[in-house]
């Protein structure tokens, strides 16, 4: 009885959720309202009437729907609250650079900040009760799932962690291994809200896919690389049979010009606004121990070519006197105080900006990885190599979607689902939410001490452990 009327709730949610998203856009929409009709209409040579309000407004909520869909600011119960909360105060942060800048060309002169800035403090407050509010509604309209996790050979203890710190979203009823039998799974999966079905051999997987598709059991998979690649497929209509085209070519020509031209045209005005940053930056690093203000470390980038990447210099001098690569765990006492200032802030990555004018490297891509790693990590997956049909990138599709400590096989399958998707818009989609996960703590943690020392000794693990974090951040 109580599976009928929680598919019945199911229905509702994405209304909930519109309902709920409508609610903090109107509180929002109407601060801007006030703001705008008691601070800056005024202002205009020939004042706006009701209608001119009306258009005002509309284009600020314009904003904000772009931006909240952009960060995700409205994904009530998938994003945590405290999340949720960043998220859309990042959009209405935007969504109010956006409005002043539009003020500004309908006044023609730079108007007093105060009044936004005061009403971002307040979107602020409405946002974070909103946030605490909702989730906790939504959350009890739609408890979390008690799934079953079906699972084969591979170690499935590192999925079972994720989904435990989400149990706000899932809890794991039981697990069960293919070896069970087909027949046992079935008579389990009735008991179920979901199946969890964990990188199990494809015959098994595709008929617990169809007995769920049948039953109307929602199904989570971890993907297959093979997967990634048939879902970018193109569908083809030659005859009465559909067919699926997959190609391996990386980007076309056009989408390469295209890509070159954005890379250089951002790179280049980012460079003339960022001149006092590198300025400073060098400064202290020279001023803290006399020196070098950069390092280099070679990577591999499209085809396997190796290049130099340049960095601000965030560890001591000879860090890796001992001539092998130790990479940066947390709380490494060979970073420098300064170092842990730009490693946090991401300023010392700045210096990239050469690479991608130079061509070595693109704003969006893969990250390109250390020389020894792209040789361990094809050793234990040769699939690895897939990543480098286009150039490494500054920030990339894994950056923004993984986690610090996502493993090298489920970071290959977020860069393949770039290269295979990729257009223009993902690039600047992944540029806006590089902003996003710029602060976040688990976009600048290094790595674990233990995770450190494997790297440095090489040590070869299976497929699924092999752990990544958000990039090798050690020096030379």
């Amino acid at each position: 009885m109580k599976k009928g009327m929680d598919q019945n709730y199911e229905q509702y949610k994405r209304m909930v959720k519109f309902i709920f998203s409508m609610i903090v856009l109107s509180l929002e929409m109407s601060a801007f309202w006030y703001v705008w009709i008691h601070f800056y209409n005024q202002k205009m040579e020939i004042p706006y009437n009701r209608s001119g309000h009306w258009l005002m407004v509309a284009v600020y909520g314009i904003f904000l729907v772009l931006f909240n869909i952009l960060y995700g600011g409205w994904k009530v119960g998938y994003l945590r609250t405290g999340n949720m909360i960043y998220s859309q105060l990042l959009a209405a942060f935007c969504a109010n650079a956006m409005a002043y800048l539009q003020i500004t060309l309908l006044t023609k002169s730079f108007q007093n900040l105060v009044p936004l800035l005061v009403m971002t403090g307040e979107e602020f407050l409405v946002i974070s009760i909103w946030s605490f509010l909702f989730n906790r509604l939504y959350r009890q309209i739609y408890p979390p799932r008690n799934v079953l996790l079906i699972y084969g050979e591979h170690p499935v203890a590192g999925l079972m962690g994720k989904i435990h710190s989400r149990n706000d979203r899932f809890v794991i009823g039981e697990t069960v291994h293919i070896s069970k039998g087909i027949s046992v799974i079935k008579e389990k999966i009735h008991g179920y809200e979901g199946v969890v079905i964990c990188d199990i051999p494809s015959h098994i997987r595709n008929v617990i896919l169809k007995y769920c598709y049948e039953k109307k059991i929602r199904t989570y998979t971890t993907p297959k690389i093979s997967d990634v690649i048939i879902r970018s497929s193109e569908s083809l209509h030659l005859f009465d049979t559909p067919l699926l085209l997959s190609r391996n070519n990386g980007l076309s020509i056009d989408q390469r010009v295209i890509k070159r031209g954005m890379d250089l045209a951002l790179s280049l005005t980012a460079l003339m606004f960022l001149c006092p940053i590198f300025i400073v930056t060098a400064i202290a690093i020279r001023l803290y121990d006399g020196g070098p203000v950069f390092y280099v470390q070679e990577r591999c980038t499209k085809d396997g070519r190796v290049f130099r990447i340049y960095k601000f210099r965030s560890m001591i001098v000879d860090a890796e006197k001992d001539g092998y690569s130790v990479p940066a765990a947390d709380r490494d006492p060979r970073i420098t105080p300064v170092g842990r200032i730009i490693r946090a802030t991401r300023i010392d990555e700045l210096p990239q900006i050469l690479n991608i004018i130079k061509g070595d490297m693109s704003i969006v891509g893969p990250r390109p990885e250390r020389v020894e790693h792209v040789e361990l990590y094809t050793r234990q997956i040769p699939e690895f190599t897939y990543r480098l049909k286009v150039k490494g990138g500054l920030t990339g599709y894994a950056q923004v979607y993984g986690k610090y400590n996502t493993t090298a096989y489920d970071k290959l399958k977020l860069d393949l689902m770039y290269i295979q998707n990729y257009s223009l818009m993902l690039d600047v989609q992944i540029i806006f939410k590089t902003v996003k996960i710029l602060f976040m703590k688990e976009s600048t943690e290094g790595f674990g001490a233990e995770d450190a020392a494997a790297m440095a000794g090489g040590e070869e693990k299976s497929k699924p452990s092999v752990t990544v974090k958000r990039e090798d951040r050690s020096e030379k």
